[in-house]
């Protein structure tokens, strides 16, 4: 068993082993909300989740899954609950996109343009996924989460990733050609 599942079912006897889930994980969920919903939510709704996996760790259970889905599940209800009462999980999204364009590193106005173009293009594409393709592209996207895991986080089967994940991908796909088609640009400007 993996030695964070240990410390969850031990924790319920013993509450100070939960520290050991905490230091492990805490990062990698503050990463994945910090990503989604930006920073200073992330701070709010990563104590949240650990919260509520306190909370709950009297019903781990470890043959059903990992640590870790366990806990980008709970985060992900989190985010949910959070996007419903107001919009704060897209407008983090576009503030991260426009913070992108101003990189240092672009350095002519007419490649910084196609950059922020692009990046506009994309934003706009992934915020019309539906809600259920976002999370899933997330999570496989930016936390590297396996299909299964993924499965296991949402409390939905494996195929119902696979086709949110198509279905996404298909979407982002059509944007790009879509982009290559009005801006007859194939590749980034070179540096």
């Amino acid at each position: 068993m993996d030695p964070t599942a240990v410390a969850v079912v031990a924790s319920v006897e013993d509450p100070a082993r939960f520290g050991e889930v905490f230091d492990r994980h805490y990062p990698l969920i503050w990463r994945y909300l910090a990503r989604t919903v930006g920073p200073d939510v992330a701070d709010d709704l990563a104590g949240d989740v650990f919260a509520a996996a306190f909370c709950a760790r009297d019903r781990f259970d470890p043959t059903r899954g990992h640590v870790r889905s366990w806990l980008y599940g709970i985060a992900a209800n989190r985010m949910r609950l959070a996007h419903r009462t107001d919009g704060r999980a897209r407008r983090a999204l576009s503030r991260f996109a426009r913070e992108q364009v101003t990189d240092d590193d672009i350095s002519a106005v007419d490649d910084a343009r196609w950059y922020a173009d692009r990046i506009e293009r994309v934003r706009n594409a992934m915020l019309d996924l539906d809600a259920d393709e976002f999370e899933v592209l997330t999570l496989v996207a930016w936390e590297e989460l396996s299909y299964r895991e993924v499965a296991a986080a949402l409390a939905i089967p494996v195929g119902t990733v696979r086709s949110r994940l198509h279905r996404a991908r298909t979407r982002l796909r059509a944007l790009v050609h879509e982009d290559v088609r009005q801006t007859g640009r194939r590749e980034a400007p070179r540096p």
